[in-house]
């Protein structure tokens, strides 16, 4: 298994990075967290994991191994593939996760793109052994602080926005999720900059 990929980041993109290793350049899909650490031209590391389709391999990078052990979890439940599972870390940090879990709040599980409401539940059924207790809810405000806006501007930054737009969106994007992590703030973000187009 590929455990961990370092390089220089050539791309970074809204759901994937490229980064070179030795002169091979690897593409891997990657949460919005991860994404977020990365800067173009600038050495990044990603925590990984090898999918092996029957027809393709697929790299899939994390920010932290909580968050790829999670993955892997989110992969054993029924109906919840590589992308599907992606979405879920791209819009719930782990410790979210083991939260909605524990209360069984499948709305909160819903609002992941792809899962619907029978998804939440096989998901609540088939982890609520496997993830573990969730950290204590310390410091979920501090998170949207100052210092996560500024992490996501500059994640916006270097995905190509001026850096007066990536302000505005981040902005935008705390007012609709004042409670939200630093990849729920990105991913917000860039939809609220899609429709600006």
């Amino acid at each position: 298994m590929i455990s961990s990929v370092r390089g220089k980041v050539l791309h970074v993109g809204a759901t994937e990075a490229e980064i070179s290793v030795d002169g091979l350049g690897l593409s891997i899909n990657a949460t919005a967290s991860a994404l977020s650490s990365l800067r173009e031209g600038e050495e990044g590391m990603l925590y990984t994991t090898l999918v092996v389709r029957q027809d393709s391999l697929a790299l899939f990078g994390f920010a932290s191994p909580d968050e790829r052990a999670t993955y892997l979890a989110l992969q054993s439940v029924s109906g919840i593939g590589a992308k599907l599972a992606l979405a879920v870390l791209s819009t719930l940090s782990p410790n979210d996760l083991r939260r909605a879990v524990e209360a069984k709040d499948t709305a909160r599980l819903q609002r992941v793109p792809g899962v619907g409401k029978k998804s939440a539940q096989r998901m609540i059924l088939e982890l609520a052994t496997k993830l573990g207790p969730a950290a204590p809810e310390e410091g979920v405000a501090s998170e949207t602080s100052g210092a996560a806006i500024a992490d996501v501007v500059v994640a916006l930054t270097g995905l190509g926005w001026g850096e007066t737009e990536a302000h505005a969106a981040v902005t935008e994007a705390a007012e609709a999720h004042p409670d939200g992590t630093v990849a729920q703030l990105l991913r917000e973000s860039l939809r609220v900059l899609g429709r600006r187009k």
